[in-house]
Formats: structure tokens, C-alpha cells, sequence
């Protein structure tokens, strides 16, 4: 089959995020437990990271667990946070290699402290490279992380760092978890559901959207690629129109 045409940077996303959805039925479906679909889909993973240089996508955000997540049965969070870790551990090595800079964002709080070493040592063995900027939403809500925000600015302008009359739309995102990255370009959903999930609501308020039927561990680089010349194709007007 012939390969799908490369993305010049430029004319697709720069800034992709993922919600990675469907790891449990897609194990379901074939009989098997939720967290072998999530292990599926952990390895999916790998090949959507190495396909975004061609493509052009500079930066890449996959909603990995939610804040909402922890609703989820003893056993399968315990999976998850398992595999986390393994994932981490092994994949270090191969991302730093590819030039891939890893950032995590969310509250760690909850997070056991063997994973949060293993995330700070990603993040610092990769912080000098300069190819996908790759950002993982673990323990991450869009809500919690505007109230999380929202409390530092307050603290900054009870100690007098911060004026209220300077506070405009532009300060909140300095205090985003986010505040290094530029708003995500295209969002795109998989398994059929059409809701956003609580992912990254300041950020992608001017975000085109694809909401696809494909299961996340049967997405392919090749469906990345058709979807992101679909987005070259669109009129991003950002509230304008054009004369």
C-alpha cells in the first residue's frame, strides 16, 4: 500500500493531543481482562510517538489517567499504576534515544513515590533533547488543574507579586501546568465517544476536534496522518472572518 504523503511542517498540527479511550473494550471484546487492553494500548503508543516527526507535530499530549479514573475498580487502578511504571522504565532509554523530551503533568499527590521518581528522572533525562515534545496527562483534570492554578495566583497576589488589576486572560496560563507548551492545535478522540472528559479545558478553547470510532489500541500512524490532513484542509478563523 502506498504510504500516506508527509506533513510539512507548517501545514498540519503542530501541537496534538490524544484522548487515548477504548483500551477496555477493545480487551473485552476479545474476551479478555480491561488491563490487557491497556497494555495494548500502552504499546500503541510508541508508534504514534514515532510517527509525529514526519508528520510535522512537534508536540504530542496523551490523556494517560484522569482525576476521575480513580472511580475505577482496586484492581485495574492498581494495574494501571503498574504499568506505568513498567512503561517508564522500560521506554526511558528508547525515548531519550529518539531525542523525545518527556514532561508529565497532573497533581502527583496521589501518585506512589516509586512512579513519581521514575516520571522526575524521565523528565531529567530527557530535558535536553530537542525532537516530539512529549507530554503525559497522568492524574490529570482539566478542572483541578484551574483550581490548582487559580490557588497559586491567589497566593501570588496576597504576597504582593501580582497586581488583581493586571490579572487577565494572558496570566492564568503562567500558572497552567501547561505554561511551556502552546495550545494544542487538533484533539482528537477515540472509541466513538464525543465528549472531551475534562482534558485540558483552557487550553484547547480554540482546538479543532475529531472524535473517531477506532479503539485506541487499533489506532494506527497512518489514521494520525489522515487526520492531521484533514486538519490542514480546515479555516481556522479564531472568532475572525476573513475580509
Amino acid at each position: 500500500m502506498p504510504k500516506d504523503p508527509v506533513i510539512l511542517e507548517g501545514n498540519g498540527p503542530r501541537h496534538v493531543a490524544i484522548i487515548m479511550d477504548g483500551n477496555g473494550r477493545w480487551a473485552q471484546a476479545r474476551g479478555r481482562p480491561r488491563l490487557f487492553g491497556h497494555h495494548a494500548g500502552a504499546r500503541r503508543v510508541r508508534e504514534v510517538v514515532e510517527a509525529c516527526p514526519e508528520l510535522g507535530i512537534k508536540y504530542l499530549t496523551i490523556f494517560a489517567f484522569s482525576t476521575e479514573n480513580w472511580k475505577r475498580t482496586q484492581v485495574e487502578v492498581a494495574g494501571l499504576m503498574s504499568l506505568f511504571r513498567r512503561y517508564i522504565a522500560k521506554e526511558t532509554r528508547a525515548l531519550d534515544a529518539r531525542g523525545v523530551r518527556v514532561r508529565f503533568i497532573g497533581d502527583r499527590v496521589r501518585l506512589d513515590d516509586k512512579l513519581i521518581d521514575l516520571m522526575d528522572n524521565l523528565e531529567a533525562q530527557t530535558a535536553g533533547n530537542d525532537g516530539v515534545n512529549l507530554t503525559i496527562a497522568l492524574n490529570y483534570g482539566g478542572r483541578d488543574e484551574v483550581a490548582r492554578a487559580t490557588k497559586r495566583l491567589a497566593e501570588d497576589v496576597a504576597a504582593g507579586k501580582l497586581r488583581p488589576a493586571d490579572v487577565d486572560e494572558q496570566t492564568l496560563p503562567r500558572y497552567l501546568d501547561t505554561c511551556v507548551l502552546p495550545d494544542p492545535d487538533l484533539v482528537i478522540r477515540t472509541s466513538g465517544e464525543a465528549r472531551i472528559s475534562n482534558f485540558l479545558l483552557w487550553q484547547s478553547a480554540y482546538s479543532e476536534y475529531e472524535f473517531i470510532d477506532t479503539l485506541w489500541p487499533d489506532f494506527s500512524a497512518s489514521e494520525l496522518a489522515r487526520l492531521c490532513h484533514a486538519y490542514g484542509a480546515r479555516d481556522r478563523r479564531f472568532g475572525a472572518v476573513k475580509a
